[in-house]
């Protein structure tokens, strides 16, 4: 059982070190708790690890605040539910990660779990203090949470523009602990360093980073499944006013852009013969395996129909109107052929 709600934690919120349950008296050593991968580096000479022990404190909700441009949302679904239920019964078993920020906490990991207990009207939570800069912060921050399911593109996108600046930085700097890009591999690219972590080839984690490039709008659209992954990217390359332009084209043709569409989007937009016009014109183009449509105002039809008809009632009405027109004009000719 207890397994069972540890492991609804740590799917449903961020992925954090395992420590054991406690209260505001008892401090425990974490154990068996390894940092993201990329901060599994050694320490230089003279020189301490982030934390050499984690303390464990209960800390006010109130004095808790979120991580900075904290790219994932707090959903009320299923999986909120279910982690809700998790603390409801068994409390927190898993602490957040925070580090101090003047007189609060800046979370790091746990923004879910401190929704929840927000909702619950839970005043304290266990948390795990850590001295953390904030280039570690960033990738600890990205590393929890990037791997979770039911991920949106547009959290995807933003985390892994994060954790790539992050990762640049720190490998800009001597001053710190450990240096993922320097440890890796010197002759890495941030890119493939990220896509070799996640699973993501180079080209897709800079594909998934354009993605930030897009209006809300557009960006929801990906995220809703109505605009795919790949045309979106190429659509990020359009400015932001050939974007609004784009929407316009989309709501008027009622259809999104294809790969081949966006593409040609792309490289009108960069070469600088993008307009309305032409924006019109790739969006009435057809697409392959699109079959060819006749556009009726509905309302228009309804004048002449019975009102509580449903659409498909009114399509079978108008095919039949078609098909006996088809057999008058058939009787038409062939009473003039006699």
């Amino acid at each position: 059982m207890k397994t069972d709600i540890q492991n609804a934690q740590t799917t449903l919120d961020e992925l954090v070190p395992t420590a054991k349950k406690c209260d505001d008296t008892k401090v425990k050593k974490e154990q068996n708790a390894p940092l993201p991968a990329s901060e599994k580096t050694v320490p230089a000479k003279n020189e301490t690890t982030i934390a050499e022990i984690d303390k464990v404190e209960m800390l006010p909700i109130a004095a808790l605040e979120a991580f900075k441009s904290h790219p994932f949302k707090i959903t009320e679904n299923e999986d909120f539910n279910k982690l809700m239920n998790s603390i409801k019964e068994n409390g927190i078993i898993i602490p957040a990660i925070a580090r101090r920020k003047g007189e609060v906490y800046e979370l790091i990991a746990g923004h879910r779990r401190k929704a929840v207990c927000e909702k619950l009207g839970i005043e304290k939570m266990p948390v795990i203090v850590r001295d953390m800069t904030d280039e570690q912060s960033t990738i600890y921050m990205v590393d929890s949470n990037v791997q979770r399911e039911n991920i949106l593109p547009s959290e995807k996108a933003f985390a892994y523009k994060m954790k790539m600046n992050a990762l640049k930085r720190q490998g800009q700097r001597n001053d710190l602990a450990s240096s993922p890009l320097a440890t890796m591999s010197k002759g890495t690219r941030t890119a493939d360093i990220i896509g070799g972590q996640y699973g993501d080839g180079k080209d897709t984690v800079h594909r998934y980073i354009r993605l930030t490039e897009l209006n809300p709008q557009l960006l929801q659209m990906v995220d809703d499944g109505k605009i795919a992954f790949r045309p979106a990217a190429e659509l990020s390359y359009l400015t932001k006013a050939q974007q609004k332009l784009l929407l316009s084209a989309m709501e008027a043709e009622q259809s999104t852009p294809s790969l081949s569409q966006a593409q040609k989007l792309k490289l009108h937009s960069l070469e600088g013969l993008l307009d309305e016009t032409k924006i019109s014109s790739f969006m009435r183009e057809q697409k392959p395996n699109q079959c060819e449509t006749i556009k009726i105002p509905c309302d228009k039809v309804r004048e002449l129909l019975k009102k509580d008809m449903t659409i498909k009632q009114i399509e079978d009405f108008i095919f039949n109107a078609i098909a006996d027109y088809q057999r008058k004009l058939q009787q038409q000719r062939s009473g003039t052929a006699r």
